[in-house]
């Protein structure tokens, strides 16, 4: 089970995942109250 294919598919997923949780995390945390919505700043 220690095989090249099983370390990199197990590399790649943990990436996966953690690149979500993070992106979440700025999206719907308490970072996202400084986010801007450039959509909102040019309503006429």
């Amino acid at each position: 089970m220690e095989t090249p294919a099983f370390l990199a598919t197990v590399f790649v997923w943990s990436l996966l995942l953690s690149l979500t949780g993070y992106s979440l995390y700025m999206g719907f945390g308490p970072p996202s109250q400084d986010l801007r919505d450039p959509f909102e700043e040019h309503e006429d």
